[in-house]
């Protein structure tokens, strides 16, 4: 039966991920994290960084550059408000979560080395600072010019933990470097998108469907500028519950090869 749970369903929080790439030979790498296991979600699963869009993100009062907030809020399909406070999440969430900060001194320049701000780092994630006063504060601007929208995905309904995520992808900032200091990763990596969902198959990790779908849809690309060039539809994906006496499983679209290939958070635990 899908969507069995429909009485009493949480309302999905709006969340941002970034998918970092860079040109490697051959082809492109993804910067992966695998979450530590416990998390209240998607524990033990390997992901793309990001997060919770937090209050502060929508009050923001930041410098601005790239596309204008109308811009996002129509790829995205949604308001204003909301375009601006995913925007900034993604930003926040990627510098938390591993270093990568897509800031710089003026509208056309990004941080080279990220280092000194690792004070304000683990401040930012421990909610003792918010990301607008950390950007006034080293008199940086933020850079919405090197995101791009991706995707958009809702957890499903008979998740009690419910998030309403978009994605971005964005290139891995030259001189840069991603790093897995973060109290929420056990272990990152980069990866061509073959080789993750190789990795994969191989049973070395568990993905989620939209991360899944996300490394399937990026294999196809040969380079970073192909990424930034594409500008791919973007519905909502509101994946359904299926269970019956034997199976248990989300249903997702273009799923071939899910379920078949690898291993998913719904597979049967082994018995001791």
């Amino acid at each position: 039966m899908a969507n069995e749970f429909e009485d009493a369903v949480p309302t999905p929080k709006d969340a941002s991920t970034v998918i970092l790439v860079r040109d490697a030979a051959p082809g492109i790498e993804i910067f992966l994290l695998q979450r530590v296991q416990g998390m209240a979600f998607a524990g033990g699963m390997t992901v793309f960084p990001g997060g919770g869009v937090d209050k502060s993100d929508a009050t923001a009062d930041v410098q601005w550059a790239g596309p204008p907030v109308e811009w996002w809020a129509e790829r995205f399909s949604t308001d204003v408000a909301r375009a601006k406070a995913l925007v900034c999440a993604a930003v926040r969430e990627t510098f938390e979560e591993c270093g990568v900060l897509l800031a710089g001194p003026s509208a056309d320049s990004v941080v080279a080395d990220t280092s000194g701000y690792a004070a304000a780092r683990v401040a930012l994630e421990n909610h003792e600072l918010s990301f607008s006063d950390f950007l006034k504060q080293e008199n940086l601007v933020l850079r919405t010019d090197l995101l791009r929208p991706w995707a958009n995905w809702i957890t499903p309904i008979a998740e009690q933990r419910r998030y309403d995520t978009r994605f971005f992808v964005a290139a891995a900032p030259e001189g840069q470097v991603a790093d897995g200091v973060t109290s929420e990763a056990a272990a990152v990596r980069w990866q061509s998108p073959q080789d993750a969902l190789e990795h994969w198959r191989a049973g070395g990790s568990i993905l989620l469907p939209p991360t899944w779908t996300q490394l399937t849809e990026l294999s196809k690309y040969g380079s970073v500028a192909e990424i930034l060039a594409a500008e791919p539809e973007i519905p909502v994906i509101l994946p359904t519950l299926f269970r019956d006496e034997t199976t248990f499983r989300i249903d997702f679209p273009n799923m071939d090869g899910y379920y078949a290939d690898g291993p998913h958070p719904w597979a049967p635990k082994p018995s001791k």
